[in-house]
């Protein structure tokens, strides 16, 4: 009686691997693709709707006033946005003069939050109209150069400035900048926490003499 000879082990075991590393291999591709696709973080995006000043105050060439912005947050991403410190900036002339912490809060996949901030700016001096112009670039460490023009010749505001709130007027004016960011962290599939954040600027237009909002620029 003839017995029938079995093929070498360690054959079988180079082949087993080979196998298995090719599945592993096509697995991982597969997991990119999904997560590059579907899963892939992606930074909320802020929609100013709404510049205001409520309350507003000139006097001894400086200015006060109270100071609400109205916006709408998206979050474009397949998992929830936890949001955390974050800051509105107000600056005039290169230098800050308001500044407000936002409450952190959270938004859910795919979900547009409104979003509401009011706050006083304290009395600072304006600019005059010739430091105004020697100072239309102004850079700020640790941010983007910034553009202020304050107390400038009368000048009429033309249609299509943007915020959607624009009126000819004529007469001084002056320009502010607010800055916005939520910064907060996306956690894929509950497991992988990536930072993510939004930010949104915008350059401000207001009547020096009854604080009216021109318009903005964003």
């Amino acid at each position: 009686m003839v017995k029938s000879q079995r093929p070498p082990s360690g054959r079988t075991n180079l082949a087993s691997c080979i196998v298995a590393t090719i599945f592993l291999i096509f697995l991982v591709i597969i997991v990119l693709i999904v997560y590059f696709t579907v899963f892939k973080p992606k930074d909320p995006k802020i929609y100013v709707n709404s510049i205001q000043l409520p309350s507003f105050s000139v006097g001894n060439n400086s200015v006060s006033f109270t100071f609400s912005q109205y916006v709408t947050v998206k979050n474009p991403n397949r998992a929830a946005f936890s949001h955390y410190d974050s800051t509105i900036q107000l600056l005039y002339s290169g230098s800050q003069v308001g500044f407000m912490f936002i409450p952190a809060g959270k938004i859910e996949s795919g979900q547009t939050q409104y979003m509401a901030a009011t706050f006083a700016v304290q009395s600072f001096p304006l600019a005059q109209p010739n430091q105004a112009a020697a100072a239309t670039t102004i850079p700020i460490p640790g941010a983007t150069t910034t553009v202020a023009v304050t107390m400038t010749e009368p000048v009429g505001v033309t249609a299509g400035f943007g915020g959607g709130n624009n009126v000819n007027r004529v007469g001084p004016t002056m320009e502010i900048d607010s800055r916005m960011e939520l910064a907060g962290r996306i956690r894929v599939l509950n497991v992988f926490a990536h930072h993510v954040d939004a930010k949104s600027e915008c350059r401000v237009t207001v009547a020096v003499n009854d604080g009216s909002v021109l318009g903005f620029h964003c």
